[in-house]
């Protein structure tokens, strides 16, 4: 029997109250596979962390985490830790200490969702954005001189290097070339952007000549926003930077029913550092300690763990599962339209799972 061992990082805000019942799931799917075991070690890294210790995560977290087959986060970010501390003290040191570099991000119509768009139906939205995860606009280069001073000056340099580019677009290629249309939107700004997205569009159509068989445009940010909400089936996967893509996967998330919904893989497709799985939805503070918050990501994020581990089935019948109670309409979260609590729509995943199982 297969073993794996999974970092459990629930995190801060809802994410300690998602994080629990897509474990439950993921053990459902181990029990009824019968041919894997899950082990978790959990981390009590976060905000409340640093508010006692000073740091999001200890010196030698890296090194503690490296040992794992996956990690599987919950949420980062408090009021009480300023932003930028908070996910340049956790979750982007995980992703680019890495090297996860290519970030999954699937936007899918589940049934019985009341999606934003009118007359999309299922099958209407299915699509899946890829973004460059490690540098780009989030690499953190800048600073600033003269605080405090009428002169104060703040500068953030962007970083796109060809090894960066390349390997992410190539990522995008080859995940289109899997899929049945073989289509893939590159997405850029470089009409303004004239040297750092130029040279990424200039790399696309180097990498695009080793995929003839996929279709492939190019399309500006701002019309690709648009575009998610007045055509969003016209789209297969869209590759696009750091902060394009994080920017446009919450539209997406949001054309879907709810960023509830919305799962996330912070991949290392090498395998040579454990990859991390996490819901989009952040912490939602306004919401947390209620019971009432949307599950679904995070538990999808669990398969999408179980998929890349190599565990297709297992997590095929988690996404089945989610569809099946969506389908249903009798159980959703209030961000849904419904009123069942985190707990009973876990609890109602992991039953459909085992009825799906056999």
């Amino acid at each position: 029997m297969q073993e794996y061992h999974i970092a459990v990082i629930p995190g801060d805000g809802i994410g300690q109250e998602v994080c629990p019942e897509g474990l439950k799931v993921l053990n459902t799917a181990a029990e009824v596979s019968g041919s894997f075991r899950l082990h978790y070690d959990f981390f009590p890294w976060g905000c409340e962390y640093y508010l006692q210790k000073g740091e999001m995560m200890p010196a030698g977290g890296l090194k503690t985490l490296q040992s794992f087959d996956a990690i599987y986060f919950g949420a980062v970010g408090f009021p009480n830790v300023p932003d930028h501390i908070s996910l340049r003290g956790l979750r982007l040191p995980i992703c680019q200490g890495f090297e996860q570099y290519a970030n999954i991000r699937p936007s899918l119509l589940l049934p019985g969702i009341p999606g934003a768009l009118r007359n999309k139906k299922v099958g209407d939205i299915d699509f899946i954005v890829v973004r460059e995860n490690t540098e780009g606009e989030y690499a953190g280069a800048g600073g600033r001189a003269h605080r405090g001073l009428p002169i104060e000056v703040a500068v953030e340099t962007s970083i796109f290097s060809r090894v960066g580019v390349e390997r992410i677009i190539r990522y995008a290629f080859k995940l289109a070339r899997s899929r049945p249309r073989k289509r893939l939107a590159n997405v850029t700004k470089s009409n303004a952007q004239q040297h750092t997205l130029t040279f990424w569009d200039e790399i696309f159509a180097e990498v695009g000549k080793e995929y003839p068989d996929i279709t492939t445009e190019r399309v500006l940010v701002d019309a690709m926003a648009a575009r998610f909400v007045l055509k969003p089936e016209s789209l297969d996967v869209v590759v696009a930077s750091n902060l394009f893509a994080d920017i446009l996967t919450d539209l997406g998330g949001a054309i879907c029913g709810s960023l509830g919904l919305a799962p996330s893989a912070n991949l290392n497709p090498e395998r040579h550092y454990p990859s991390m799985f996490e819901p989009v939805h952040g912490s939602a503070p306004d919401i947390f300690g209620q019971g009432i918050a949307n599950p679904i990501g995070m538990i999808w994020s669990g398969a999408l763990m179980l998929d890349f581990l190599g565990e297709t089935r297992a997590a095929n019948l988690i996404v089945a599962a989610i569809s099946a109670v969506t389908g249903e309409g009798r159980l959703l979260p209030p961000d849904l339209g419904g009123s069942a609590s985190t707990q009973q729509l876990g609890d109602a995943i992991a039953a459909r799972l085992r009825d799906l199982a056999g």
